[in-house]
């Protein structure tokens, strides 16, 4: 994984433990296990922030930040992945876990109607919020599984080329060299 591009969009540590509103977590930001970028960190946090994304409850950021804590690995990534859902994709993500209930439970799924209304969403609460919560979990679990190891592969597969590539240079630079002739 470019751990460098990584780092490029990272947030320090220390501007956000200057930061007033988080004033009171300036001791799980100034941690600086869960500001490392190693391929467990970095997997576990895809993990734990696609996990957290995909849940439909509120304070997704503050369960994502409490999860790095407890895995271990990188917040930053961690918080930042929960945006996955953010206002625009929510309600296109939901429908989807949604649906992915419904068929689970082997319930028909109600159509979308033409405008989401808190209204028609109160109203129909009781038949959408089983299928909506299974769906969601199972779309979590799954797509944070994934992640991790998909991530740690990536990362794996990165690090194997990058050797791969040192060792061809070497060898060049040994074979350059031995064909010079000796000075004197």
């Amino acid at each position: 994984m470019p751990r460098r591009l990584l780092q490029r969009y990272m947030p320090q540590p220390e501007t956000l433990q200057r930061n007033r509103s988080l004033r009171f977590m300036s001791h799980l930001i100034g941690n600086a296990s869960l500001w490392m970028l190693t391929r467990r960190s970095v997997g576990n946090a895809f993990m734990v922030g696609l996990f957290c994304a995909l849940l439909p409850m509120p304070f997704q950021m503050v369960v994502a930040a409490a999860g790095a804590w407890l895995l271990r690995c990188n917040l930053p990534l961690s918080v930042g992945l929960v945006w996955l859902t953010n206002p625009l994709t929510m309600p296109l993500i939901f429908y989807g876990n949604y649906r992915l209930g419904a068929w689970l439970l082997n319930t028909p799924a109600r159509p979308a109607p033409d405008q989401f209304s808190t209204h028609w969403i109160a109203a129909k609460m009781a038949e959408i919020l089983p299928p909506l919560l299974l769906g969601s979990l199972v779309a979590a679990v799954v797509t944070g599984v994934v992640a991790n190891v998909a991530i740690r592969l990536i990362w794996r597969w990165h690090v194997a080329r990058n050797w791969r590539r040192r060792q061809r240079r070497r060898r060049r630079a040994r074979t350059a060299h031995a064909g010079r002739p000796p000075s004197a």
